[in-house]
């Protein structure tokens, strides 16, 4: 075990036994709200006000029976402050709070509002980013921009994330990124995970949760932290949905379309939504590469053109029964197809030294894919007592297929002689197979004084199966197997623990301390190359938060926490996959996992402003490498590890009010990256300081129009042997509800001044080369839609955003 490692548990140790001597009394308030039907009120606003000058002590917002509890260390007269959209708000009695003491409501029951579905119009809007101890949430409902968009694009709006060309997503200049959906991970490679989540419209998604440094509850899989989405569900009896059509032209036209529908009736809960979207562009793409030989520089200029069409169909649908007031068990199922097109055009000119012969390689890439994917997910929550003590257990499985054909065409020809060019062809059939079954149980006991303590178990088990299947054939001659064809089955089981444990040092400072212990079994079996590779290994992934209360108004958060990332299962397959002629994409079946220590301090002022301080080491850190070969000169990219990548980051969180009617958050973010490794017979030595810059504007317009307006820009950066430069882009958005809010239409334009350019050159070792790229990111996207409810609780629409009863959603 590594020093590091062991000074953490050490400190670890220490902390949680000195927090029984160290935790001071606090007092307890618990309640339940119910209006006056008898119905519980979920998610409704509980502020702990000083009594005298009404400032925000602390508050808490009630769970799905209208429950809520508040621990403060304060001591003096107050009250409660509760509010909810559809009931009017209440300030409770002035009381007294003492150490130790308990304080129970028991029932407390608030007044609807009065009016119905076309009568009352609720203007106010929560914050668009909302700062935690642990976590910064993103509210994507209401917001102009959700509309027609979809889950990549908003998660690549969100502070502190970037999804680069290659669809990885970054988190704080850090790849290793794991995404999760209802706090459950999603198990897939960087592309199958692009083309999902461009299949989810955003408007599905109540919020997004990016959790830089996780604690011991989450796998600890994502060095680079985690990002959960978290979709929509109804809490409330009635029902109500949506019908939504629109489409978005950035040269290319593509149609989506989709309907919701929501209902509960007694102890049922049921919604429904089904999307159907297709995502079309052109990919254009200039390489230049220089290769040192004896004689000379041979230089290669290839200018590609790629046309992609995607179409993809997603449903997803649940159900969930109380058995009482108490217990709870539910389903969910998700499923969604893909289907992609893409023609990829690509002109190569090719000089050597000694001649003044121009070489010409032309290249057609006709590639059609498909994917299919099914989730379905059983889950039980159980109250035990009054107390807070509570068991949850979630069962997961999924399956996966997907298959693509590709038809690489090469013409090669000298000078002007294309009539008599050379053919030859690469012919790429790939179909894979995976299923994930997963199972995990928690358990969280409230202490009493402010102690809580959770444990639980997770097991998971994967399997994939990639069979790859290559052939060349030379002008009309027949087809011939390629040698590097391949077949891989990959099994991978992990088992995991938990605990943590959550108290208080004094009035004002709290803390939260766990380890995750993690059982990992991994097999990868090249069928065709009759070679199995295993890794058996026990990890240890401790995790600590300190929270201090320096003031009412302002609050320091220290974290700190080790991570892995483990080798994706395709990457481990040692395939050869043909991208051009001059360049290949191979797997690395000795890849190891990589390793990160977390360490981060939080600055937050009024709940709002914040100031991030943040360090990470990690230890064989995956990067793709670009290797280059002088004799065939050809290009061959794949994953390895280097020794060690080293991130600091500075980020400032600045939201604030220009005008009542014009609200702005802003984010700026310095980042330092270094990597150091050796590469063949190479020193990689690099590092890069960069600059982050995001402006996002909410503007409210006379007549009920909203505008949404958003400028990115990200300062050139180092990203293993690659320097990219600089780059930003603008998108803006305009809505309006029309025929009393039933009605909406949302126009949005991404990449405005079409800067969006990625430019990039790896100078290292004998390597010489500069890319540059545009995806067709400009465009304009325009939705259409129609809203509708029915139940008496259904009373309220919101005329800030694009979706009926915000807050009432989960």
């Amino acid at each position: 075990m590594k020093i590091s490692t062991q000074i953490f548990l050490m400190l670890f140790s220490f902390f949680l036994g000195l927090s029984n001597l160290a935790a001071k009394e606090f007092s307890q308030i618990s309640g339940q709200l119910q209006d006056k039907k008898g119905q519980f009120v979920p998610f409704a606003n509980v502020a702990l006000l000083e009594a005298e000058s009404g400032a925000m002590i602390t508050g808490a917002v009630t769970d799905e029976s209208g429950k809520f509890l508040i621990e403060s260390a304060r001591v003096g007269n107050v009250q409660l402050s509760i509010s909810s959209i559809g009931y009017q708000s209440l300030k409770t009695e002035v009381f007294e709070i003492k150490p130790g003491g308990v304080k129970e409501f028991g029932l407390i029951a608030i007044e609807e509002e009065l009016g119905n579905l076309d009568e009352v119009t609720v203007r106010s809007t929560r914050p668009d980013i909302i700062v935690e101890a642990d976590k910064t949430i993103v509210n994507v409902e209401g917001t102009v921009m959700a509309e027609g968009n979809s889950a990549l694009d908003v998660i690549g709006r969100s502070p502190g994330v970037y999804v680069d060309e290659n669809n990885n997503i970054n988190l704080n200049g850090r790849s290793g990124v794991t995404v999760m959906i209802n706090d459950r991970q999603t198990y897939m490679s960087a592309n199958d995970l692009a083309n999902f989540l461009r299949s989810m419209p955003a408007d599905n998604i109540k919020s997004i949760e990016i959790i830089n440094n996780p604690t011991s509850r989450f796998d600890a899989e994502g060095t680079a932290g985690v990002i959960n989405i978290r979709l929509k569900k109804n809490n409330i009896n009635g029902m109500f949905g949506n019908i939504q059509a629109g489409g978005m032209y950035n040269g290319l036209f593509g149609p989506n379309t989709g309907m919701s529908l929501n209902v509960k009736k007694g102890k049922w809960t049921n919604q429904a939504s089904l999307n159907y979207n297709e995502f079309n562009f052109v990919n254009d793409i200039s390489i230049n590469r220089n290769f040192q030989l004896e004689e000379g520089v041979s230089n290669f200029d290839q200018h590609s053109s790629i046309t992609m069409k995607n179409r993809s169909l997603f449903f997803n649908g649940g159900s969930d029964y109380e058995i009482n007031d108490k217990h709870s068990v539910g389903v969910n199922l998700q499923a969604s197809q893909y289907n992609g097109d893409n023609i990829g055009k690509s002109l190569t000119e090719i000089t050597n030294p000694g001649t003044v012969d121009l070489f010409f390689l032309r290249s057609f890439n006709d590639t059609e894919a498909a994917n299919k994917r099914i989730f379905g997910n059983f889950h039980y929550v159980g109250q035990l007592d009054t107390l807070g003590t509570k068991l949850s257990a979630d069962m997961d499985f999924t399956r996966m297929k997907s298959n693509s054909n590709s038809l690489l065409t090469n013409n090669r020809w000298i000078n002007d002689n294309e009539l008599n060019a050379s053919q030859d062809y690469i012919l790429t059939l790939n179909e894979m197979d995976y299923s994930i079954f997963t199972s995990k149980v928690d358990f969280l006991k409230p202490l009493g004084k402010g102690r809580v303590l959770e444990t639980g178990l997770k097991g998971s088990w994967v399997t994939s199966d990639n069979d790859l299947d290559l052939s060349k054939a030379v002008e009309e001659e027949p087809f011939e197997p390629d040698p590097n064809s391949n077949r891989f089955i990959y099994e991978e089981n992990v088992l995991a623990a938990y605990a943590l444990y959550k108290s208080k040092f004094s009035e004002k400072v709290s803390f939260q301390a766990g380890l995750r212990t993690e059982y990992s079994d991994i097999k990868g079996n090249s069928v065709t190359l009759g070679r199995v590779d295993k890794q058996e290994y026990i990890d240890l992934f401790p995790s600590l938060y300190i929270q201090q209360q320096v003031s009412k108004d302002y609050q320091i958060v220290y974290n700190a926490n080790r991570r892995i990332n483990r080798p994706n299962y395709r990457l481990l397959n040692p395939f050869v996959y043909y991208i051009d002629p001059l360049t290949t994409e191979t797997g690395n079946p000795y890849l190891r996992p990589q390793y990160s220590n977390n360490l981060e301090m939080n600055h937050v002022y009024k709940g709002a402003y914040q100031l991030t301080l943040g360090y990470s080491l990690t230890t064989d850190a995956f990067q793709q490498i670009f290797t280059q070969d002088e004799e065939s000169r050809t290009t061959t990219t794949f994953t390895a590890n280097l020794d060690k990548a080293q991130n600091w980051n500075v980020r400032a969180m600045i939201p604030f009010e220009i005008k009542k009617w014009w609200n702005t958050s802003n984010m700026l973010q310095v980042t330092n990256s270094r990597w150091k490794s050796m590469i063949g017979d190479a020193l990689l030595d690099v590092s890069q300081t960069s600059l982050t810059v995001r402006s996002q504007h909410t503007i409210n317009l006379p007549k009920g129009f909203r505008a949404e307006l958003m400028a990115m820009y990200v300062g050139p950066s180092q990203y293993g042997q690659a320097s990219i430069k600089g780059f930003g882009w603008v998108d803006a958005g305009i809505s309006k509800d029309i025929l009393k809010d039933k009605l909406s239409l949302t126009v949005n334009g991404t990449d405005l001044f079409r800067t969006q350019i990625i430019r990039a050159n790896v100078q290292f070792d004998n390597i010489d080369t500069k890319f540059e790229q545009y995806r067709s990111n400009q465009g304009v996207r325009f939705t259409l839609r129609y809203k509708f409810a029915k139940g008496e609780n259904f009373r309220v629409s919101n005329r800030s955003g694009s979706t009926e009863e915000r807050n009432r959603l989960d």
